[in-house]
């Protein structure tokens, strides 16, 4: 039988703890990754519609009273 298994470790290495692996370290997860740059979008995008929804709302405002001013002006003539 050979004295190394599979992985290329002797029977000594297999039983050694004097220098154990290294813990591998915390990956951050692809959903939590991405979950975040979409939250951030989300922000962006829902700060622009706000922006946005102001101005069609000032606009209209200021439409609306152009025109009630022409047709008071209207009904004045007569």
């Amino acid at each position: 039988m050979d004295r190394n298994d599979s992985f290329g470790n002797t029977w000594a290495d297999q039983w050694d703890y004097s220098n154990p692996d290294p813990i591998p370290e915390k990956k951050e997860s692809a959903t939590n990754k991405y979950g975040k740059k979409v939250g951030n979008g989300f922000e962006k995008t829902k700060a622009v519609a706000s922006t946005g929804m102001k101005k069609v709302k000032t606009g209209t405002t200021t439409g609306f009273q152009w025109i009630k001013d022409k047709y008071n002006k209207r009904t004045q003539k007569h």
